[in-house]
């Protein structure tokens, strides 16, 4: 063999070694990382640099299959789906990655070889905080699942500069403190500077008549640049491998050189500073008009980049554009991306020169619409002079689709002006104000709810008279989550347990769980359940002793909420049980009393008062809880501060007791409730949002239900006295006034006045006294049955797990999939040679001659 040949041979092996799945791959891999793309070696590597390294030789091996799978998706003209979403919270993505690939045992043995401990290295990763709770990591679970099922899909968001905020605890409240993810960089991402678009704010509307047709142009305008950042999302098994495109802001002028030249520094680069401000940070605080203003050009800026890259893929194919919905399913997380349908109509007649009865008939036929909210204060409005300084061509076009429909409403509603004014899409306040969930229901073919219940209030409570005029678009998609990410990979032991009695199928069918239910009955299976719980309380009591300085009693039932601190979640109720409980010790009640860790961790929005002094209030009666020697191996509460992904992980295999405790009819599902159950804890819940689904999954004897139920708090609401709780009850009459008499605030005098108004002065909208007093006594139940019944409770808990199967994130897309985007799988296949790398380098130059050609 000459040494060209040679050559030859040895360039081959080393492309192959840089997707070789084999240990000695992999440990090359990262030593050539750590030398040539971080420039390190012996004496100078941080475990930071290491664990950059390792994601480096990673992401190495996904890239070749993320290449593969869009070149098939591309060459067979496939349909994807866009999953449209301002939120992804996806956690740390360097053990999703290896569990997905199927080279956990083989990354663990390289870095052995190499001396390193593996989890050492993932704990180095920094959760991607680009999301602020269920929302976020409902779209991160969907992309997983979509991934998985080898559907063809793109996810869009944002990629804040920050994310949610890191949370702090200081004398009890929350301090906000940025949270710089990107300050050691995202190994995980791609910078494409070549996919870029114009974004374009303000300015006015001209509009002409042009061989009889009236023409619109948008002129004088500010631009601003959106630039694609790509992250693998890597399918179980890796077969496919999907995109996440999150856009950032530049400028696009860097630098005015004639303000500069003129000595004013500060205002050359003005522009650049203001321009990328839109994708600074996560969700500004939209209590004063400039925070809503900037959330609104987060909204549009995200909107336009991600139509405009969809519409640039469907270019290529060359299709009609009549044609676009057999390429696109566009699929609406929320309102935040509603600006899509008139951004997608302004597109197709403005630069399309698509009439508007075409234009219409794209964008319903392609888009759809999840809601996530039942609570009306919660729908998205835009102030109407807001909307016409920002983006005043939009406004045209969202008062001309009201117009329209509302000749429609009418026909349905003659002569009924209350419901025409309910379903308009403008509301008549001052200022008027713009329906962003009218407007998603009216421009897209299908409005899906999260949960049954949910779907049912959302046709009968939020917007019945919608749901009159479309009925056929009205639909329910249960959500889930992914078993990957929430069992697979946050709870190995219970995982390993479940493969050895019924196999691995469960990993991509959760349904094959119920194969589980005879183990219920079977005394050594729930032996070794109680050691696999017991090792995850140790797990957690470790990480918080070492993270935060909490001591846990790994003896004590663990009872847990957590979620994003709001009224309607009723933090606050948990707090008035557990001064309850206080009390009954405290009276000598010990000796019929169930041992209790009680854990509550959440972030609330910064501009929301009342969830912050619910915080507060939680660590003032931790504080005093906690010192009290009577309490001592009896009752313990902490707040864990700055809730995240990657600490959910390690809090909900321990769990004992999942609290999922909104008023009912507030909740539009909730997924929480779903991670905990698929990881052996009861639910302590209402009736409400999925609740309700896993009852009848598990049956209701196998959670502790409670409370009104969602047409009896309804009713309750208007003429609510909270008084008869308190008077008729004495021990909630006791833990009421104990709450409020200063005993957890003393040093504080009047702090918690606001919560007592609140709470006391009819000004409750989730009933929390109403519900006390059945909460209790659920409690009550429970903790005599952990106590008294240990074998009663296994059973229960792996029955739950059992009945799991429904509340897959599997599920949720494959009903999305046959009912709303009319899609199926597209395997991508075998991996090719490592030749291939050397042709498709040479292609990229063959593709930019021939186009240089072109363009002369």
């Amino acid at each position: 063999m000459t040494e060209k040949k040679k050559s030859d041979e040895k360039r081959k092996d080393e492309g192959a070694s840089r997707s070789g799945f084999d240990v000695e791959s992999i440990t090359w891999g990262f030593a050539e990382h750590l030398r040539y793309t971080l420039g390190d070696d012996r004496y100078s590597a941080t475990d930071h640099d290491r664990f950059m390294a390792l994601a480096y030789a990673i992401r190495d091996r996904i890239l070749h299959r993320w290449i593969k799978a869009r070149q098939l998706h591309r060459q067979s003209d496939v349909k994807r789906v866009y999953y449209l979403s301002l939120e992804f919270l996806i956690g740390r993505a360097m053990t999703n990655n290896v569990i997905n690939l199927g080279i956990e045992s083989e990354v663990r043995e390289a870095m052995e070889e190499l001396g390193y401990r593996y989890e050492e290295l993932a704990d180095q990763e920094v959760d991607a905080g680009l999301g602020n709770g269920g929302l976020g990591r409902l779209a991160a679970c969907f992309m997983d699942s979509l991934a998985t099922m080898k559907i063809p899909a793109v996810g869009y968001g944002l990629r804040y500069d920050y994310g949610i905020f890191r949370q702090k605890i200081e004398n009890g409240m929350q301090v906000e403190q940025p949270d710089d993810w990107l300050r050691w960089g995202n190994p995980w991402e791609i910078e494409r500077p070549d996919i870029s678009f114009p974004v374009h704010f303000g300015g006015r509307v001209e509009s002409a008549r042009e061989k009889g047709v009236r023409i619109y142009r948008w002129v004088d305008t500010q631009p601003v640049v959106g630039i694609a950042y790509d992250m693998p999302i890597v399918g179980y098994g890796g077969d496919t491998v999907n995109t996440l495109r999150l856009w950032s802001a530049r400028a696009a002028e860097e630098f005015d050189f004639d303000d500069f030249n003129a000595g004013d520094y500060v205002e050359a680069v003005s522009a650049k500073v203001m321009a990328e401000n839109l994708t600074k940070v996560l969700y500004p605080n939209d209590k004063l008009y400039l925070g809503k203003e900037l959330r609104l050009r987060q909204q549009y800026f995200f909107v336009s980049s991600s139509l405009r890259d969809i519409f640039r893929r469907f270019r290529a194919t060359g299709k009609s554009w009549d044609r676009f919905h057999e390429n696109a399913a566009i699929q609406l997380n929320d309102t935040h991306p509603s600006l899509t349908i008139p951004e997608c109509m302004r597109i197709l007649m403005d630069e399309e020169h698509l009439a508007w009865d075409e234009a219409w008939d794209v964008t319903v036929r392609s888009t759809g619409y999840t809601n996530h909210t039942l609570m009306p204060e919660a729908l998205e409005k835009w102030p109407v002079p807001m909307l016409e300084s920002l983006l005043p061509r939009h406004l045209q076009i969202i008062y001309e689709i009201n117009h329209r429909f509302l000749q429609k409403a009418i026909t349905v509603f003659p002569g009924d002006m209350a419901k025409i004014a309910k379903v308009s899409l403008v509301e008549e306040s001052d200022p008027k104000q713009i329906r962003m969930a009218n407007l998603s229901i009216v421009g897209t073919h299908s409005t899906n709810g999260v949960a049954a219940l949910h779907t049912e209030l959302l046709k009968s409570r939020l917007v019945p008279e919608m749901a009159q005029i479309f009925p056929q678009r009205f639909n329910n998609k249960t959500n889930g989550i992914t078993q990957r990410r929430w069992l697979l990979q946050a709870n190995p032991p219970l995982a390993e347990l479940i493969t050895g009695a019924i196999g691995e199928g469960w990993i991509t069918d959760f349904s094959r769980l119920t194969e589980l239910k005879p183990f219920a009955d079977d005394p050594g299976f729930l032996d070794e359940f109680r050691k696999v719980k017991k090792q995850a309380k140790e797990a957690l009591a470790l990480q918080l002793r070492r993270e935060q300085g909490i001591r846990l009693e790994i003896a004590t039932l663990f009872d847990v909420q957590v979620k994003r601190i709001h009224e309607y979640k009723r933090q606050l109720l948990n707090a008035l049980h557990i001064v309850m409980l206080y009390n009954r010790i405290r009276d000598g009640k010990k000796d019929d009393f169930q041992p209790r860790s009680f854990l509550i961790a959440g972030k609330a929005a910064p501009g929301y008062a009342m969830a912050k002094l619910i915080i507060k209030l939680i660590n003032n009666i931790a504080q005093v809880v906690n010192s009290d020697t009577a309490m001592k191996g009896k009752l313990a509460l902490h707040f864990v501060p700055n809730y995240r992904v990657s600490l959910a992980e390690k809090i909900i295999p321990a769990t004992d007791i999942s609290e999922q405790i909104s008023t009912a009819g507030t909740e539009a599902s909730g997924t929480g409730n779903m991670k905990f159950m698929c990881n052996g804890a009861l639910t302590m819940g209402t009736l409400d949002g999925a609740n309700i689904e896993i009852a009848e999954e598990a049956g209701a004897e196998n959670l502790f239900l409670f409370g009104l139920k969602a047409d009896e708090a309804e009713a309750l609401i208007p003429h609510y006295d909270p008084s008869p709780y308190i008077t008729e009850d004495e021990e909630i009459r006791r833990a009421v006034e104990l709450l409020f008499s200063g005993h957890f605030n003393f040093a504080e005098p009047g702090i918690f006045d606001p919560v007592r108004d609140m709470l006391l002065g009819g000004r409750d909208r989730y009933l929390h006294l109403a519900d006390l007093r059945s909460y209790a006594d659920a409690q009550r139940r429970a903790e005599q049955l952990y106590r008294n019944e240990p074998e009663a409770w296994c059973k229960k808990a792996v029955l739950n797990i059992a009945s799991a199967g429904k509340f897959s994130s599997d599920r949720t897309i494959a009903q999305y999939a046959s009912d709303v985007w009319d899609i199926g799988p597209r395997p991508v296949g075998e991996d090719g040679s490592a030749r291939e790398i050397i042709e498709d380098a040479r292609a990229i130059q063959d593709r930019r001659t021939r186009k240089e050609r072109r363009h002369g």
